[in-house]
């Protein structure tokens, strides 16, 4: 396991969530309770930001109807957007756990004394 992927899977896709979470957390509360579903809309628009203008273009409306296509366009990048969030999420879990089980192997395997690479 390299450091780089580490970085690129595990650490960026987390810390990007934690930074969202506390930016987009006072948005979310209502009578002192979190609206999780709302935090997480919120956390996706970042990630499905350039999938928001894919199946609806604001072209050849009035203005009314013009920013209706993009609160829609927002909100499907919303969604698609937390879809994605969660899928990098649980690839990063994923990542993490068969970096810390490959990381065992090799320590058990050393202080045994094989030198063999793990496939």
């Amino acid at each position: 396991m390299k450091i780089s992927e580490l970085v690129k899977y595990v650490i960026v896709p987390v810390l990007t969530a934690m930074f969202l979470a506390a930016l987009f957390r006072p948005l979310c509360m209502e009578n002192g309770e979190y609206d999780y579903l709302k935090l997480w809309w919120f956390m996706g628009i970042p990630f499905g930001i350039h999938r928001m203008f894919l199946w609806v273009v604001p072209k050849g409306y009035d203005i009314g109807g013009s920013i209706g296509v993009l609160v829609i366009n927002v909100l499907i990048g919303g969604v698609i957007g937390g879809i994605v969030l969660v899928w990098r999420l649980a690839v990063a879990t994923v990542y993490l756990v068969k970096a810390v089980v490959s990381g065992s192997i090799w320590i058990i395997r050393k202080a045994i004394g094989r030198t063999y690479k793990i496939p």
